[in-house]
Formats: C-alpha cells, sequence, structure tokens
C-alpha cells in the first residue's frame, strides 16, 4: 500500500495521525554533503562551522543526494542543512531535496526543517554558517505591497501602479504617498542605507534579473561577479553593498531561486545584500501558492514563526491541500511541460470547494519547486505585532490540548493582505516542542485535525462564530 492509499484510508475519520516512525531516537541536527564537496578544504570549513554550531551530525554521500535516506530515516533529525557548492544546486536538487524529505515516515509530509547552504563562494557561505545571533526584523522594505500595518517600520513600492507607495514609521499607522517615478534607487537606498532586515519582491525576473515594475516602466536589478546592482530607466547603475543579515523573499518572482550558474541572482543576494536566508521560485511561477503563502505564515502572523517554521508551514499547507482535494496526486510527478504523471481528478470534495484540474496541476507544479536557501536553525523571525488569533499547545500525563483562540471577531480567519496568488485560507499550524509517536484524538475530530510526528494542522475555520476557542485534545505515545 503506497502512502496515498493510507493517508486516503484514514483521512474519512475525521482526523490524521502519523503514520510512521523511525526506529531509532532522533539527533537535532544533520548535515548532508558531497563527499567531493566535503573534500574540499574551503567548503570542509563550511561544514564544520555548522557542526560546532549546531553539535551536527555529517552525512556524505558520493553522486546523488536521495543516497542519504537510508541514514535520514534512521537518525530521524529535526532539521537538515544540505551544504552543497553552487554548481551542485540545480532545479533538480532543489526537488529531490523537497522529496526526500518527505519520505522520513510514511505520512506525505515534510518531516524535517531543511535548508540549502550555498554561496557565491565558499566565503559567502562560511559567513552565513557563522551566523549565530537571533534576527528580529524590525525594517520591512518591498517592491510589492504587504500588510505593513503589521510590521515595526518599513516601505513599499507598487509594481502594479505607478507611484504608489506606503511608508510606516515606528509607533505610527503606515500611510499612503507619492513615489518616485523610478523607484530603482529608492529601493537599493532601503537595502544600502536603510538596513532592511526583509526584502520582499514579485514580478517579472529571471535568474539574472528583476524587472521592477510589472504594469508601467520601470528600472531593474541585476548581478556581476557576485554583485548586487540597481540600474534605472536612464541607465545609471547603483552598486548594491548591504552586509546587514536580513531575509529576502521573492515569493512572486519567476526562477529567483534557480542557480543556474555563478552569476545567478541568488547568490549574488547572499554575497552582496547580506542574505541569509531565503527562498526563491526555481520555475517559471503561474500558480503561487508555494511563494505568497509564506506572506500569510511569516509577515501576517509576526513572531509567531521563524522563517523556517513559516516556510514550512506553507508546504504543510499546500501538502494537506492536495491530500485533502487531490490525494491521488500525493505520489505524482510534474514534468518539464507541466503535465502530471498521473490523471487529474475532480472529485466532490473539490468541486463543493469551488476548485478544478487547474488547481491541482497548479499545487503540484508548486510542490517542490520553491528552494529555502541558508541554515534551517538560524532564527530569523518578525517582531511581535498584532495576531488575529492566540494559539497554545499544552501537554499534561501524555495528553495535549492545543487552543486558538480568536481576536478579531467574525473577521479572525480572513485574510490580511489579497496581494499576489492563492492568498489566504492557510491551516493554522503548531509545531510540537520534540516528536511524539501516534496520536489519538479525543476531542476536536469534528476539526479535522492533522496531527504528525513534529506539528498539529487545524484547517482555517473561516467565519468565526464566536470568541471561546477552538480546541482539539489528543493523547500520543511516545515515539519508539
Amino acid at each position: 500500500m503506497n502512502r496515498r492509499s493510507i493517508f486516503a484510508a484514514v483521512a474519512g475519520l475525521g482526523a490524521t495521525v502519523a503514520l510512521g516512525w523511525a526506529a531509532a531516537q532522533p539527533i537535532g541536527y544533520e548535515v548532508v554533503v558531497a563527499k567531493s564537496t566535503a573534500a574540499d578544504p574551503a567548503w570542509k570549513e563550511v561544514v564544520a562551522a555548522l557542526v560546532a554550531k549546531h553539535h551536527a551530525t555529517v552525512v556524505t554521500f558520493d553522486s546523488e543526494v536521495k543516497e542519504v535516506l537510508p541514514q535520514l530515516q534512521r537518525d530521524f533529525p529535526r532539521y537538515v542543512c544540505f551544504v552543497a557548492e553552487p554548481g551542485e544546486v540545480s532545479r533538480e536538487f532543489v526537488a529531490q531535496v523537497h522529496r526526500l524529505t518527505r519520505h522520513l515516515d510514511d505520512d506525505p509530509y515534510t518531516d524535517c526543517f531543511w535548508g540549502i547552504l550555498t554561496g557565491y563562494d565558499s566565503a559567502t557561505a562560511l559567513r552565513i554558517a557563522r551566523l549565530n545571533e537571533p534576527l528580529t526584523i524590525r525594517k520591512a522594505a518591498a517592491g510589492t505591497e504587504i500588510a505593513l500595518a503589521l510590521c515595526e517600520q518599513g516601505t513599499w513600492f507598487c509594481e502594479l501602479q505607478k507611484n504608489r507607495m506606503v511608508r510606516k514609521e515606528p509607533g505610527q499607522a503606515a500611510a499612503e504617498s507619492k513615489g518616485p517615478n523610478d523607484t530603482t534607487k529608492a529601493l537599493v537606498d532601503l537595502l544600502n542605507e536603510y538596513h532592511a532586515d526583509l526584502f520582499v519582491t514579485s514580478g517579472h525576473a529571471t535568474e539574472h534579473n528583476w524587472q521592477i515594475g510589472y504594469r508601467y516602466r520601470n528600472g531593474s536589478f541585476g548581478c556581476d561577479k557576485g554583485v548586487l546592482y540597481g540600474r534605472d530607466v536612464a541607465g545609471r547603475r547603483y552598486p548594491i553593498e548591504s552586509p546587514n543579515p536580513k531575509v529576502y523573499m521573492p515569493v512572486g518572482n519567476c526562477l529567483m531561486g534557480h542557480i543556474d550558474g555563478q552569476d545567478a541572482m541568488a547568490l549574488a543576494f547572499m554575497k552582496s545584500a547580506g542574505v541569509a536566508q531565503m527562498l526563491g521560485y526555481t520555475v517559471t511561477t503561474w500558480y503561487g501558492y508555494a511563494g505568497w503563502g509564506c506572506m500569510d505564515y511569516f509577515v501576517e502572523q509576526p513572531g509567531r514563526y521563524t522563517f523556517t517554521e513559516a516556510f514550512f508551514a506553507n508546504q504543510h499547507a499546500l501538502i494537506h491541500r492536495l491530500a485533502t482535494y487531490f490525494p491521488e496526486l500525493l505520489d505524482a510527478d510534474i514534468d518539464e511541460n507541466g503535465r502530471a504523471s498521473t490523471s487529474i481528478v475532480v472529485g466532490p470534495k473539490a468541486k463543493a470547494a469551488g476548485l478544478t484540474a487547474e488547481d491541482g496541476r497548479g499545487l503540484l507544479y508548486d510542490r517542490d519547486a520553491l528552494a529555502f536557501y541558508g541554515d534551517p536553525a538560524w532564527d530569523a523571525r518578525m517582531a511581535k505585532s498584532d495576531l488575529a488569533w492566540d494559539q497554545a499547545l499544552s501537554e499534561k500525563d501524555g495528553v495535549w490540548t492545543f487552543d486558538i483562540k480568536p481576536r478579531h471577531g467574525a473577521q479572525t480567519f480572513d485574510p490580511i493582505d489579497r496581494n499576489g496568488s492563492q492568498r489566504g485560507g492557510r491551516p493554522i499550524i503548531e509545531y510540537l516542542p520534540h516528536r511524539i509517536g501516534p496520536a489519538q484524538v479525543l476531542e476536536g475530530a469534528e476539526r479535522a485535525p492533522v496531527i504528525t510526528h513534529g506539528f498539529v494542522l487545524v484547517p482555517n475555520p473561516g467565519q468565526c462564530r464566536s470568541d471561546h476557542p477552538y480546541r482539539v485534545v489528543f493523547r500520543a505515545a511516545p515515539p519508539p
């Protein structure tokens, strides 16, 4: 029986529980690296820095990353960092890491927090590996609309409407004003002089440039020998040197996460823009669930999740959506032309939710296409701000209680910002403090919770009808 069949067999019970477990107790952090990379003195130093920082175990492979699967299944680590030279980090490599890390047990979800640590050169990767100080994001900058009201301060420029900008000063409300015709230098200044902690972009892009305006003529970002720069419409070039550690979220950009050579934008962002963690599509993007949804968890639930946790919360949400509406696609792949390896069935549940075969194809297309770069255990999170709901997990005598308390009345679970694609409606996710064994739901099965070894997921309630907590209670066995 495959994973899809097992998952379908329990999905009708009102709750989904973890299905398979590694025999050994998990370790905290594992570094996976090709033997050839580990043998290079410069990259060996990168591995050593991670080992020293996290007391990590090192696992090597000869030619394909999937070779490490048996070891990961035995160790069941909470974090896995794939150290790789830029020439190793292909689109296929990113997809293989996605697939590999969903197969440590039998449920369809990602089984660890992972990141790919690379850089324009080994010195860049070493700088990221040695970064230990947590980052609290207080300054946001964006080339697209973001929920600035939930940030301490920041500025965004609209990619759709010329001259539209919104700025928020500390302690004040976000206010709209008129921006420049060409926002290139203004965006460069937000990195070089303002020292933004978070940078968010969308719009047309390739591996080698970003087109700042989407519906109007504007400048662009490019890179040369690992140096990022802005180029305005008059051809003036503005080098970017922004060494403060930051998070980069090109949530709507095509190909920004695809490292197709030394002059890839992702590598330049790491080298000259101080990016320590970032996500990025390795393909042209059209559906957008994997990218834009990270905003729902990271920016719009400020302080609740690290950037790593937000990224994987959205991956769990994507897999849950596939499992709920298109279970036949859980074991499917998609080819370079966007065709699924199995027929897409639009069943009664999908039809009732207004979904079509295009939604199934889009979810599958996005599933393995978004890269996560950086040390996955580095703690970068938004400064705490208003949360639409409180959530709390407690345990006593092996019984866990997960409470979700609405704070914004009937609008508690509404989308906060609709800019982008596939926004809103994300399930509520709480990470467990340690791995648990199979769980039995004692209360709240009507909420159709999903309980895995590492997290609890409750589907988004939609319209909130009371201020009473939504509660799920479950008994969990200790892991074998």
